[in-house]
Formats: C-alpha cells, sequence, structure tokens
C-alpha cells in the first residue's frame, strides 16, 4: 500500500536497523501481534469448555458455534483489508479492531449463573441436582448428578449401547431408558446468551480490522527489494506463537482458580496492552499505516459505525447455526445442502462460484501456461481445505477429548487443565520453525527440496498420522478410560510439524502461481477456503459429539469409543489424501512450470 509518508518510512527504517538487524518499529509491531494474539487465543482456549460446561450446549451445538466462529475470523479480515487499503490506512483500522476485539472478550465474563441441568425421559422434564459440582472449566471427578423420580434419587449412567440406566442409591437400575426416550439439556438466561453471541460477534468483526493489517504493516517497513522481509516475517510470525503459548497456559488457571470471567478478562487485558502499543507509539509508526494520499474525504466514521451496525447481523448466523436442523434422512445431497444453515450456503456458494469463474478468467486472459499454473493453484487450494478441516480439531473435539478422556497429571506432579493442552502447539511452533527452516535451506542447497506439492502431501499424511498416533495410545487407556497426556502432546507435535510443512509456504505458493492481475483475489480464495476449513471441522466435530448432562458425560468408555472412532476414520482418510496427493505431485509439479 502506498502512503503519504512511505518514503520517508523506508528512509527512516534504511537508517535505522537497531533491533536483531531489523528495523525497530518491528519490534513495536512484534509485541502488538503478541498481545493481540494472546487474548485471541486465551479466548479460543477457554471457549468449548465454556459454552459446553457453564451454558450447558450439546455438543452438536458448541462445535457448530466453534466451527462458524472461527470461519467467520477467516472470512472477515478480506473486507477489513479492503477498508484499510482504500479508506481506514492499516494504522487506524488496527486500533479500532483492538478496541472491538477488547470489549468482545470483556462482554464474555458477564455468563451469569450456570445454566440448571434438565433431564427429559418418557417426555416428562425433571431437574438434575448436582453435588460437588463447581464452575470451573476443569472436572473433579467427584461430580456427581442426580434426577428425583417417585421420591428416588437416581443417579445417570450411560451404557454402552447408548441407552441410560437410573441406579438407585443402593446400586441396582431402577429405570432403563433407550436413548430415544432420553434427553438433556440446561435452563439458561435468555439474555446472558444473546450478550455472548453479541460478544463473539463483535470479536469476529473486531479480528476483520486487526488480522490483515497488522501484516501489512510489517511489509511497509521494508522497501522494494530488502532481502529482510522474509526474515522480518519469521520474527513476527515468532511472536504470534509466544502470545499464544502464554495464553494458553494463563488463561486456563485463572478460570479455574477464580472463575471464567478472569481468564476473559486476562484476554481483554491482552488486547487493551495491544491497542496501547499503536496508539501511544511516541511516533515511531508515524511514516506507516496511514490513510491513502488521494483519500479526499474521511470516511472512517461511517466505516466505524457500520462496523458495529453489522454485529447483530453476524450474531443472526450464529443464532442460525445454533437453530439449524439436520438434513432429514434420504434427502441426499440436495437435502443436505438446503439444510445447511446460512453461513454454510454463504461459504460454499461464495467457493463454488469463484473457483470455476478465476479459471475461467485465466483461461480467457492468459496464455497455456499461466492458466496451467492456476489450475495447480485451484488444486492446492482444495487440498488446503482438507488439511485445516481436520487440523483445527483442536479448539473443539480434541479439547474436549483433553476434557473427558485425558489424564492430564504430568509426571505425576501436577495436572494441566483441558484449556492448557491446546499450548503444545504453539510451544512446538516456536521450538522446532527455526530447526524447520535450516533443514529445508540444507535440503534445497543440495537440490532436494521436497517441492510445493510434495509438502502438501506430507502435511496431509502428517494431520493423520497424529490422529492414528492418538489411536493407539487410547489403546493403554487407564481403568477410568483416560488416555496419558503424552499421547495427546506427541498429536500436536505430529500435527505442528505437518503444519510447518503447508502454512509457511501456501502463500508464497498463491503469489507465485496467481496471475498477476488477480492476485489479490486469489489472496481471498486462498482464506476463503480456510475459512471453508474452520466451517467443516465444525461439522467434523460435530460427529464426535458424546452426550452430557450437566456438561459431563455419563460414560467416559462410551465417550472414548465414540473419539477413537471418529480419529481412526479422518486418520486413515487423511492418511489416504496425503498418499493421493504425493502420487498427483508430478504432474501438478508440471503444471507448475518451474515454480517450487
Amino acid at each position: 500500500m502506498n502512503t503519504p509518508n512511505s518514503a520517508q518510512g523506508f528512509a527512516e527504517t534504511a537508517a535505522d536497523s537497531s533491533w536483531f538487524g531489523h528495523p525497530r518499529q518491528l519490534a513495536r509491531l512484534f509485541t502488538t501481534e503478541m498481545w493481540e494474539r494472546f487474548g485471541y487465543y486465551g479466548m479460543r482456549a477457554l471457549l468449548t469448555l465454556y459454552l459446553t460446561k457453564h451454558f450447558l450446549f450439546s455438543d452438536r451445538t458448541t462445535n457448530g458455534i466453534y466451527g462458524g466462529f472461527t470461519a467467520m475470523v477467516y472470512l472477515t479480515p478480506l473486507v477489513g483489508g479492503l477498508l484499510a487499503d482504500r479508506y481506514l490506512g492499516a494504522k487506524r483500522s488496527i486500533k479500532f479492531g483492538a478496541l472491538v476485539m477488547a470489549l468482545g472478550y470483556f462482554l464474555l465474563c458477564f455468563g451469569g449463573d450456570a445454566a440448571q441441568p434438565w433431564a427429559m425421559i418418557d417426555g416428562v422434564r425433571y431437574d438434575v441436582a448436582q453435588e460437588n459440582v463447581a464452575d470451573r472449566p476443569t472436572a473433579t471427578g467427584h461430580e456427581k448428578r442426580y434426577v428425583m423420580i417417585d421420591r428416588q434419587r437416581l443417579a445417570i449412567h450411560g451404557e454402552m449401547d447408548g441407552t441410560i440406566s437410573l441406579v438407585a442409591a443402593d446400586g441396582h437400575v431402577a429405570r432403563h431408558v433407550t436413548a430415544d426416550r432420553f434427553q438433556s439439556g440446561g435452563d439458561r438466561s435468555p439474555t446472558t446468551t444473546v450478550l455472548i453471541l453479541v460478544a463473539i460477534a463483535m470479536i469476529t468483526i473486531g479480528n476483520g480490522f486487526f488480522k490483515p493489517n497488522i501484516s501489512t504493516m510489517v511489509g511497509e517497513l521494508y522497501g522494494p527489494g530488502d532481502t529482510r522481509k522474509d526474515a522480518g516475517f519469521t520474527i513476527f510470525y515468532m511472536g504470534i506463537n509466544l502470545g499464544a503459548l502464554l495464553s494458553q497456559i494463563l488463561c486456563p488457571v485463572l478460570a479455574d482458580v477464580i472463575g471464567w470471567w478472569a481468564g476473559f478478562l486476562l484476554a481483554a487485558v491482552g488486547m487493551l496492552i495491544s491497542w496501547a502499543m499503536i496508539q501511544f507509539d511516541g511516533g515511531r509508526l508515524r511514516a506507516f499505516g496511514n490513510p491513502p494520499a488521494d483519500l479526499g474525504k474521511d470516511r472512517a466514521l461511517p466505516i466505524f459505525v457500520g462496523a458495529l451496525v453489522a454485529v447483530p447481523l453476524v450474531m443472526l448466523l450464529f443464532q442460525n447455526l445454533m437453530t439449524a436442523a439436520p438434513a432429514a434422512a434420504g434427502t441426499g445431497i440436495v437435502g443436505y445442502v438446503l439444510a445447511l444453515p446460512l453461513m454454510g450456503k454463504l461459504l460454499f456458494g461464495t467457493f463454488l462460484i469463484s473457483v470455476p469463474a478465476i479459471l475461467g478468467y485465466a483461461w480467457a486472459s492468459g496464455n497455456r501456461a499461466e492458466f496451467q499454473m492456476m489450475i495447480a493453484a485451484m488444486v492446492l487450494i482444495t487440498f488446503n481445505v482438507v488439511f485445516w478441516t481436520l487440523f483445527e480439531q483442536a479448539g473443539s473435539s480434541l479439547t474436549l477429548f483433553a476434557d473427558r478422556n485425558t489424564d492430564l497429571h504430568v509426571f505425576g506432579a501436577f495436572s494441566i487443565s483441558a484449556g492448557q493442552t491446546q499450548f503444545f502447539n504453539a510451544f512446538f511452533i516456536v521450538t522446532l520453525a527455526p530447526l524447520m527452516t535450516v533443514l529445508w535451506m540444507a535440503l534445497g542447497k543440495r537440490g532436494l527440496e521436497p517441492s510445493t506439492p510434495v509438502k502438501f502431501g506430507l502435511a496431509l499424511a502428517g494431520v493423520g498420522a497424529g490422529f492414528l498416533f492418538l489411536v493407539w495410545g487410547s489403546s493403554f487407556a487407564d481403568g477410568a478410560f483416560k488416555v496419558s497426556i503424552w499421547w495427546l502432546a506427541g498429536l500436536y507435535l505430529i500435527h505442528t510439524i505437518a503444519e510447518l510443512c503447508i502454512s509457511p509456504v501456501g502463500l508464497s505458493m498463491i503469489t507465485k502461481l496467481s496471475l498477476a492481475r488477480i492476485v489479490g483475489l486469489m489472496m481471498g480464495v486462498w482464506f476463503l477456503s480456510i475459512a471453508i476449513a474452520q466451517y467443516i471441522a465444525g461439522i467434523i466435530a460435530q460427529v464426535a459429539s458424546v452426550d452430557t448432562v450437566g456438561g459431563e458425560v455419563t460414560n467416559p468408555k462410551l465417550s472414548l469409543d465414540t473419539y477413537v472412532h471418529v480419529f481412526t476414520t479422518i486418520g486413515w482418510v487423511a492418511m489416504g489424501i496425503g498418499v493421493l496427493l504425493l502420487v498427483l505431485a508430478w504432474p501438478i509439479k508440471r503444471l507448475m512450470h518451474g515454480v517450487n
């Protein structure tokens, strides 16, 4: 983006390279992004558990909301980046987005009292009494839940066949209920439910203004042809994972020790620090992130007002996700498409229209080689959807698996919470990214570095191998049907290696293969593919749904078997697709015409 002071900015950064050989403004942007990611990943570590344990939403509803939320997180930057480029400038967009996200995190603190569980048995509703149940992310294992029927206090116990046994105090089964005659849920405040959906919508919109534009400012620090740019972005990327690492440890701790509100409040504080780093920059960023020189009338106020007006519209998309009914049996693909929530129709419709339209444009306006390169890009984008669909189980089904079927004790000395298990990915990124960079460079010098399609194939096979590794570990589950935390850590290690094979090269691949005239549009399609992947990830997680009462499973063995079945299926499917891509790597590489 050309700014009024871009030449001045390049001159300043060239003369002031005092931070690891880079412009010292990079340190401020690094810290800004670190604190923004601190807030986002701290919130994300708690969100799924918050919805299932505090609000008592079913797994299906929770995973649908989570998948829709993370999809919108990747979709809204397309609009936020466009508005910044044309009207606002990156700096104002970042500050506005930071404040909106901070308010969203702050609103998450107001969840009210925990929802009250109930059970519907043979069409009759009963309140569920609870003992030793604390409104916290981590269960103690001593919680008990009962229904009062005919003056008897009956414990709820799930059976392997999906039926429910109601067990009296002396241990005998007073009633046996089939799955279709038993339902559970929770009474929650409509006001706090709406408030939480407003909070998620605000985070989504604020992220759209922040996420694309902080990277834009990093790019502005370097003049054309500056060989330090790639290294600068690598340092910046480390800030992302450092913030994630810290928050995924600290926010769940506060939520457990003090309450949910404290974990979300810490996320809000991190976001406010990020805003302050830009707002009070001491003039260090005066030459960067400014509006276009030919802006004319300032349109910031109507854009900001419009963004806030859009909050209830985004909230309605989340409400639609909660209320949409699945397709009726026997209706086929047509019935499935018609039953999709509005967000699903929007995402899939846009992708299915844009891909053939862009290829048609490439055929009409480019030469044969350019058209073939665009085909290669679209093929890799499609495989990218598969990778992120499976990788992004981390915040949904894998977090619930950690809570329900993982022994979270570390070396027998202490334990961590389910929300904290997400920190493994950030930790492995920080430690392995430099090693992977050295590996690719060493292989490149010897002419052995894998091509982009091969890296994509290895990534897909890797994400499948991670799930199969955890499935193997499940065969060593203890008597409480819990798997050692080290098997889950091993999954994240394998998944991180897979991520490093695909994530750093994806954006570079798009810029190299796209027609120069539509490279920005292709970037949009790339992020759209990740948005779709996040949405489908929520659907996959819904398949792994486990019935709960009061936010806890009634049969841990049935829960473990359900997760193992789903993880086995997606593990082998991912391995198969990865192998398929490795087989197709050679013809795809030919379509790339020398681009590696």
